[in-house]
């Protein structure tokens, strides 16, 4: 399997992963709802609204159209979930569980976060 291929196969994994968590913003919203920082209004509004914008980056991803914006746009929001809902989730944690859900939550959006990068950086 030659490069372009393994790339191809791992952009498209990628985004298959990434259309999962906006098809979750849409079956689970309510319950979502309660993540988003206090001091954002119409919380409901913002987990179906980045949903939507989450299936769209994995729109882009798979038919290989505007795959540039889409990771830098992926990776922003990313980074930004991390710093705005896992992190204060991390330092306002009373239990060592809801640490680990917090600290495994802000390493994995990390982690989609640089894949994010990376498929913005290949891409033309």
């Amino acid at each position: 399997m030659n490069n372009t291929t393994i790339f191809r196969t791992g952009v498209i994994l990628y985004a298959l992963v990434i259309g999962f968590f906006g098809i979750n913003h849409f079956l689970h919203g309510t319950g979502l709802q309660n993540t988003v920082p206090r001091f954002i209004p119409y919380s409901l509004f913002w987990v179906y609204f980045t949903g939507l914008l989450l299936i769209a980056a994995a729109v882009s991803f798979i038919i290989n159209k505007y795959t540039r914006i889409a990771g830098l746009l992926l990776a922003l929001f990313l980074i930004l979930i991390v710093l705005t809902v896992h992190l204060p989730a991390i330092l306002s944690s009373d239990g060592e569980s809801r640490i680990s859900i917090a600290m495994t939550n802000l390493i994995k959006d990390t982690g989609l976060a640089a894949a994010a990068l990376m498929i913005a950086g290949k891409s033309n």
